[in-house]
């Protein structure tokens, strides 16, 4: 899979509070940066991602590219509610976090959670669009929350400025019964990922899932990953262990017949070479003693008729 190195920015501004999302639009973008880090890291071990916030006096980074989700959840509950977004900054922000990435091999990608009114002109953000394509830096935005028509218009412009080859997506998502992270796996920031759709989406995959939520065995590794690996480790054993038997069942090469010699001496009781060409040379050694016994008997009938 795709090797990346992915900045989550967080919307921690007072917008953030409202409860039209379950449970809230922060526990929800909670929730949903889990789901990201874990379908990250699983598409490719080496992946990294960092979290940072853009609420409050300023854009903050709270955990810089890594690998441990430890550090990422830590710095989810580090972070408080307060103020108002600053995106562009957060953006840029983002971005020279990106650039100092300890991998150069791995592509940049920043993730984007917006819930509140966007200060910054259309004109300010497609120059910011264009630098970061430059730079080949994707933004995926996830926006929730206030939906208003202003603010959808700009980060369409935004999107259309920055896509490129790696592509940058634009998800929508408005309030609905189901969780925001189960409605952003459906979408193409995720969906490229093979991230399959968790137990409780919806109705469709639910039933076609048989109750397993789309995972291997039926586990999410990102809520209970020892029970996965276990699973997976149990199947891997079993799987060599049919094939030892199966190896074990296999006939053998055909015994050679005609070849006395792995079961017989090298050589015989009078010395002389035994096996399939002994044969032969026992046969010439009866004819030549054959021949000088007769040879002996007709030497003998001569001696008596001299003496006669």
């Amino acid at each position: 899979m795709v090797l990346e190195a992915t900045m989550i920015v967080v919307d921690n501004s007072e917008s953030s509070r409202n409860g039209d999302y379950v449970p809230s639009r922060w526990e929800a973008q909670s929730d949903a940066v889990n789901l990201i880090f874990s379908a990250k890291t699983q598409a490719n071990p080496e992946s990294s991602v960092g979290l940072m916030s853009m609420g409050g006096k300023g854009p903050e980074v709270l955990v810089t590219l890594t690998t441990d989700f430890g550090k990422v959840l830590d710095g989810i509950h580090r972070t408080k509610i307060r103020g108002s977004t600053h995106l562009a900054t957060g953006i840029q922000i983002a971005g020279l976090a990106l650039k100092h990435r300890q991998n150069k091999s791995q592509r940049q990608r920043i993730i984007v959670f917006t819930c509140s009114p966007i200060e910054e002109s259309e004109k300010d953000l497609v120059k910011l669009a264009k630098r970061m394509k430059k730079n080949n830096i994707s933004i995926d935005f996830i926006a929730f929350g206030d939906l208003e028509p202003d603010n959808t218009k700009k980060l369409e412009v935004f999107n259309e400025n920055i896509k490129g080859g790696d592509g940058s997506h634009l998800a929508i998502i408005p309030p609905g019964p189901s969780l925001l992270s189960d409605t952003l796996v459906t979408t193409p920031i995720l969906s490229a990922d093979g991230v399959a759709p968790r137990g409780g989406g919806t109705e469709e995959g639910g039933a076609e899932s048989g109750g397993g939520g789309g995972f291997e065995f039926g586990v999410d590794p990102s809520t209970d990953p020892e029970l996965a690996l276990a699973l997976r480790m149990s199947m891997e054993e079993e799987k060599a262990r049919q094939e030892k038997e199966g190896k074990k069942d296999e006939p053998k090469g055909e015994s050679l017949e005609g070849i006395p010699e792995e079961n017989q001496p090298l050589l015989d009781g009078l010395g002389e070479a035994s096996g399939s060409g002994g044969d032969k040379m026992d046969e010439d050694k009866k004819e030549s003693n054959e021949s000088r016994e007769e040879k002996k008997e007709g030497d003998g009938d001569g001696d008596k008729m001299d003496t006669a």
